[in-house]
């Protein structure tokens, strides 16, 4: 990589990066790939109390984008005739007594019903919590190194009421992305990440791309994640950047780079990955949040056309995946910050990440400060 590539020639994309840290993440590296070639750049520190800046290669826990590697999954299984999309999951996990109504197009879809094993809000602004995961402070942070099998959060979340009949809403819920692992394994036979390694690892060369299991640490190199919680009435903050992911499992427990997501998502887009029936399919929006199968489908806001994209925040690791329906403009970034159990940093998360996409998909000449207000 070229010193080029973060040189002043794209002053407008550096400048949000730094608003971003100004408004409180530690640690953000971006990288753009549109008509004008690759920029990449870094903000913030690596290490609180620290001055060196985030490395630009660095590896990030990707959070939720997990979600759109495993539907992708999936649905080369159904490519390959090992999965059908409109089939009970049930035919297949029996062991859980689910509904049979449920199918794998569900589980990709979040339109399934079944609770969420990290915790449901409901509309009257209710919280049921599940196991104790980040919204949970110091239960989590103690915790943060125990092993949890998915069978175990699966049943977890089935011994709760369900939200819905199977395919009458629409909810986001960890709980089915895990089910969807459980069916690769079964299906196969195969691990997950044997599986992942086979389909999407492999072919496309993505070797920053780990699929951890219960191990806690993360590749060199990287910026850390921290975690604030109270403690008999102190705050303290502690470095929660080697942590066990099977919390989260395959609701969000990958690690990446911004190159490979990059990478990915515009292998993805441009029909790399899946055959063309199979794509439309992922890239269908349901009406009522605009998801499609693992993927969020978006307007860029003026002049910016659709954006397909996934993004996800995971104990103080975030990342961004953002792509034009063809593969041929991306924008993918690794975020770090200090999470918390009140999720303190969900509304700048929002408003960086409607500047950015109106920056670079929007063809906003507006700093981003300015874009990210007027997409408010």
């Amino acid at each position: 990589m070229s010193i080029a590539l973060t040189d002043q020639g794209r002053p407008e994309l550096q400048k949000a990066i730094e608003e971003m840290v100004e408004s409180g993440f530690t640690g953000v590296t971006m990288r753009v790939h549109d008509e004008r070639g690759e920029w990449v750049g870094s903000a913030g520190v690596r290490k609180l109390g620290e001055t060196a800046k985030p490395p630009t290669n660095g590896h990030v826990r990707i959070g939720s984008n997990t979600k759109t590697f495993t539907a992708t999954v999936v649905l080369q299984l159904v490519a390959e005739g090992a999965i059908e999309l409109d089939a009970p999951v049930a035919d297949h996990l029996p062991e859980f007594g689910l509904d049979p109504k449920i199918t794998v197009r569900m589980l990709l879809q979040h339109t399934s019903g079944v609770f969420n094993f990290t915790g449901e809000y409901y509309d009257d602004g209710t919280f049921a919590p599940g196991i104790p995961a980040t919204t949970a402070g110091q239960e989590w942070v103690d915790n943060r190194f125990k092993t949890y099998r998915p069978e175990e959060l699966v049943r977890l979340a089935l011994s709760k009421p369900a939200r819905f009949e199977p395919g009458t809403d629409w909810s986001y819920s960890n709980t089915n992305y895990v089910l969807a692992r459980l069916l690769i394994e079964k299906v196969t036979g195969h691990s997950l990440a044997e599986e992942m390694q086979r389909l999407i690892l492999g072919p496309l060369g993505l070797s920053g791309t780990v699929v951890p299991g219960t191990g806690p640490e993360i590749p060199e190199p990287h910026t850390h994640a921290y975690y604030r919680y109270e403690d008999a009435g102190q705050q303290k903050t502690v470095d929660v950047t080697r942590q066990n992911p099977s919390w989260i499992s395959t609701g969000g427990d990958m690690i990446s780079t911004t190159q490979d997501l990059h990478t990915f998502i515009s292998a993805l887009m441009g029909g790399k990955l899946l055959p063309a029936p199979l794509l439309a399919e992922m890239c269908k929006p349901h009406p009522k949040v605009g998801y499609g199968l693992g993927v969020f489908v978006q307007d860029a806001g003026e002049n910016g056309g659709t954006v397909i994209t996934h993004n996800g925040g995971m104990a103080g690791h975030a990342a961004l995946m953002y792509s034009t329906p063809d593969g041929s403009k991306t924008l993918t970034a690794a975020l770090n910050y200090v999470d918390d159990a009140a999720l303190s940093m969900a509304a700048a998360f929002q408003k960086a990440t409607q500047g950015l996409v109106k920056e670079v998909f929007g063809g906003g000449q507006a700093g981003s400060a300015d874009a990210a207000e007027s997409a408010r």
